[in-house]
């Protein structure tokens, strides 16, 4: 298996990801941090996961606003 230490990212599904940020900062935040329909408007994890997979822009956003999250909450005493 090809080992990646470098990507924070690694392993880690984006279902994963959306249900970390559901969790921990909810739907609004997440809508505020990343203005897509899907956050918005009536979200749902499915419709977030079927958009999120056809849309590269959005998907990267979304994977950042999880990596700042996750770095907040540890940096958190």
């Amino acid at each position: 298996m090809d080992q990646q230490p470098n990507n924070p990212l690694h392993g880690v599904t984006l279902q994963a990801i959306l249900e970390f940020l559901i969790e921990r900062i909810g739907w609004d935040a997440m809508a505020r941090a990343v203005d897509i329909r899907c956050f918005t408007h009536e979200p749902s994890l499915t419709s977030s996961l079927k958009f999120l997979r056809k849309v590269p822009w959005a998907r990267a956003k979304v994977e950042a606003l999880y990596l700042t999250t996750k770095a907040r909450l540890r940096a958190q005493p």
